[in-house]
């Protein structure tokens, strides 16, 4: 990308009246680009629709322009109807010049802040895609074309594929960093359609995660509103007082009103009343339509996610040829277009070429046998763990699922092959078996009576406790968990009755993947590699060690007494109760050999990325360290995952003094002070390599294990590069981006490269070399764990009720509803979720892998 030298003039947008309405902005600023104050200067600004204008012109001041309001679907401004006024106000003028010293390394620009520059950079190449897609979160952008095909991952739920486009300042040049993304929409058509076709799959249940972010067009008034909520009753059901017609149900008011007979009168009625009205507005589904272009704001489920990937999943070539054939046209970057040829910014029509280089694997040790790395990966057929866990006492816990159910009886002949042929696997891989196991039969409850399955979760816990009891307080080693089904609700409450209130570890097995499926190729050989996945997991819970890096790869971690340190944080999605909080999760090792990371985990305030009681959680592991070495480490690494490049700064302003004092508080009798790396771990981000040439590809195409690139994509003066540490199963292969900001350590390119490389190979589930450094990983995992304890309020049940009371309205379907400040709600739903939280890990498991 090319930037000719000189000024752009930045701009602070004001709307009178203010409004603090996405939609209501974005059509303010449509009007303004064609009011004739706006048409001398339309092919030399662009702005982000909200409050920033940047102008390679120098626009006149002041500057303000009066904007008669009217719909999209209006001719024109009506009488006396609403007039806006935007007031365009200088703010700064931004030089190239200065970006460009300090993409050339110039010391006096070190700490140049180009964010200023490069983010009126990006709004200049969005203005085509903004005016021609549709926008879904930063910087990605989709649009609906015979050449962009949808696919279906749900009922009512779409794929689109689109594009992303950022630019970044790297040595001697500046990047448009493209690539291709996918989104979730809702599929145009009525919403009785949609609601019937969900409850078809849902016994019954209503579709709250389906109607999160849902906008309508209200057929019957011809208007558009946002779906408060999908309600329990239907229109037939749903009554009110009406100030006319008296007690009214929805389906008699529509005929009464507007003469319309419903179709669908038992299906549930949608509330678009407005986001803080205390009355609901009641309007029958099939009065509803969903346009096009929707984006779906709801979570996926496991069976959307998976159908996502498997759309998403191309391989390299597709992806590079779409980029360069199809995204850079679409986005308006290749083409003489406005506002890009106004600023005179040109970009080439081809990707950049950038050195890389390829690290070797580690040898890996067993107790007994060798592993053979191929590709990142290796098989442990014939191998023995290098300390084999013990297992003393084991149940088999078979969950039965009324209709759904696999395994009925506890003879069935597949039921006693598994068991024997797991038992059979831990104990060819090292692991010490002493027992047969007590099988322990659960029938679960009807999800059409207890659709977030609080009843079947009593029961497991009852039959769980009864067992312990007969067993005079005994708890078993482990117990293992056969599902016929998995949702949202079963799994998780049995990781919380083993975590939290019981402190028994728990494996689960799905009986579709457990047990052989002699229809498909191999059955038996796809059983032993599923069995050794799960012995891997309850080996490393029970304390025991996989596999090692021989010494020459451990080199940069056992040269000194060393802890490595992973750090995450979970945030609340789209299906959780307001205020929910976030997870908090700090992994770290305990021995030389980097293998067991027992784990501190917190609830912290919604939505917060920086880890609040970080001081406590590291004062935590470095005591665990202590009780296992006797002393405290020399050094600390702490891999960070989760972090955005912009958020660096707030890491070492708000984590890093933490971690300090931690050092200093964690014992009463010695001054502690070990040398301190922080690096951080970037998954979330669109940089992606091909390889120039076959040979330099694996077979599927995509660069090889071991990919490392710290040149012509890398910061200016940051430490920082691309590791692909695994080999890519499918699709194109995402490197992580490791950056180091902050090193006591002194550490070298070569050291902290190869050292990271090396370790990825240490992931202890898994027979592969993994994308992301384990001790983030395993942070990340302590996160996902840490959700389950407090689930209820994370994932929402589509229920069948509806409790509130009926009101009247002037002369609508209306509904009051108790007026409670937000506030104090969110601050209630927090409370209660760290209640439910508790004291968090019993002690029987906190000092184990017990999240792996």
């Amino acid at each position: 990308m090319r930037l000719p030298k000189g000024s752009i003039y930045d701009y602070n947008i004001e709307i009178e009246p203010k409004t603090d309405v996405n939609r209501l902005k974005a059509r303010i600023f449509q009007l303004l680009e064609q009011s004739p104050e706006c048409a001398p200067h339309i092919g030399y600004i662009a702005h982000d629709g909200s409050a920033r204008l940047v102008s390679k012109q120098e626009l006149p001041q002041p500057l303000d322009i009066t904007v008669p309001f009217y719909d999209e679907d209006e001719t024109g401004p009506r009488p006396g109807g609403k007039v806006y006024t935007v007031s365009i106000i200088y703010s700064r003028t931004l030089e190239s010049d200065d970006l460009t010293k300090f993409q050339e390394g110039k010391t006096e620009l070190r700490d140049y802040d180009s964010l200023p520059l490069i983010s009126a950079l990006n709004l200049v190449l969005q203005t085509h895609a903004s005016k021609t897609g549709v926008r879904v979160g930063k910087n990605r952008y989709f649009f609906k074309s015979p050449n962009d095909p949808t696919y279906q991952l749900s009922m009512g739920v779409e794929a689109w594929k689109g594009f992303f486009a950022s630019v970044r300042p790297t040595y001697k040049q500046l990047m448009v960093n493209v690539n291709v993304c996918m989104a979730a929409f809702y599929m145009p058509g009525n919403l009785a359609d949609a609601i019937s076709a969900f409850q078809r799959n849902s016994s019954g249940g209503m579709p709250k995660r389906f109607s999160a972010g849902l906008k309508v067009r209200v057929t019957h008034l011809g208007y558009k509103k946002p779906v408060k909520r999908i309600c329990g009753k239907t229109a037939r059901q749903q009554t009110f007082k009406h100030e006319t017609y008296g007690e009214i149900s929805v389906e008699q008011y529509f005929k009464k009103q507007y003469n319309t007979t419903l179709q669908y009168p038992n299906l549930p009625v949608v509330d678009i009343s407005g986001k803080n009205s205390p009355r609901a507005n009641y309007v029958p589904a099939e009065l509803c339509e969903i346009e096009p272009g929707l984006p779906y704001r709801g979570k996926l489920d496991g069976d959307e996610t998976a159908e996502m990937i498997k759309y998403a999943a191309q391989r390299p070539g597709v992806n590079a040829d779409a980029i360069v054939n199809r995204g850079l046209p679409t986005l308006g970057l290749t083409q003489p277009v406005s506002p890009i040829s106004g600023f005179g910014i040109t970009i080439s029509a081809e990707m950049a070429v950038i050195p890389a280089r390829l690290l070797p694997p580690p040898s890996l040790t067993y107790k007994v046998g060798r592993a053979n790395i191929k590709d990142g990966s290796w098989n442990i057929m014939d191998v023995k763990f290098h300390r084999g866990g013990i297992v003393d006492t084991w149940w088999v816990m078979v969950v039965r699922d009324g209709p759904r159910s696999i395994i009925e009886r506890p003879d069935d002949p597949r039921l006693v092959n598994l068991i024997q042929g797991f038992k059979r696997k831990c104990l060819n891989s090292g692991m010490q078996v002493k027992n047969e196991p007590r099988l322990v039969p659960v029938m679960l409850k009807p999800p059409s009576t207890d659709p977030n399955r609080r009843a079947s979760i009593e029961e497991i816990r009852q039959v769980i406790k009864k067992n312990i009891a007969a067993d005079k307080g005994k708890k078993p080693t482990y117990i293992l968990v056969l599902l016929s089904n998995i949702d949202n609700f079963i799994y998780p409450g049995i990781k919380r009755i083993g975590d939290v209130e019981l402190g028994v570890h728990t494996v689960h097995m799905q009986l579709k993947k457990a047990l052989p499926d002699m229809n498909k190729p191999n059955p038996e050989q796809k059983q032993d590699q599923y069995f050794s996945n799960v012995a891997l997991k309850l080996n490393t819970k029970l304390g025991g060690t996989n596999h090692l890096l021989d010494a020459g790869s451990m080199k940069w971690l056992t040269n000194k007494k060393t802890m490595i340190v992973g750090m995450d944080v979970t945030h609340p999605g789209p299906s959780s109760m307001e205020g929910t909080p976030s997870i908090a999760a700090v992994v770290a090792s305990v021995d030389d050999t980097f293998v067991q990371f027992p784990a501190s985990m917190r609830p912290q305030t919604s939505k917060v990325e920086m880890i609040q009681d970080l001081e406590a959680m590291m004062i935590e592991r470095l005591k665990m360290y202590e009780k296992h070495n006797k002393r405290f480490p020399e050094r600390v690494y702490v891999y960070r995952d989760g972090v955005s490049e912009g958020q660096f700064d707030v890491v070492i302003k708000e984590e890093l003094p933490q971690i300090l004092d931690a050092f200093k508080k964690v014992s009463p009798t010695i001054k502690y002070r070990p040398q301190l790396t922080i690096i951080i771990c970037g998954k979330r981000h669109h940089a992606r390599f091909y390889a120039t040439t076959g040979p330099e590809g694996d077979r599927n195409g995509n660069t090889k294990a071991g990919t490392v690139v710290d040149k012509g994509v890398t910061e200016v003066f940051g430490f920082d590069f691309y590791l692909q540490a695994h080999a890519g199963l499918q699709g194109t292969v995402r490197p992580t981006h490791y950056t180091v900001i902050y090193d006591e350590n002194k550490l070298g390119a070569d050291e902290v490269q190869q050292g990271t490389h090396a370790a990825s190979y240490l992931y202890a589930r898994a027979t592969k070399a993994v994308s992301l450094v384990p001790a983030a990983y395993y942070a990340d995992l302590a996160c996902e764990r840490g959700r389950f304890y407090i689930n209820e309020f994370l994932n929402l049940a589509d229920d069948k009720t509806d409790t509130a009371s009926v009101a009247t309205g002037p002369g609508g379907p209306v509904q009051r509803r108790g007026k409670i400040d937000k506030n104090e709600e969110k601050q209630r739903v927090y409370n209660s979720a760290v209640a439910m939280w508790g004291q968090g890990l019993h002690d029987s498991i906190k000092d184990t892998m017990f999240y792996i």
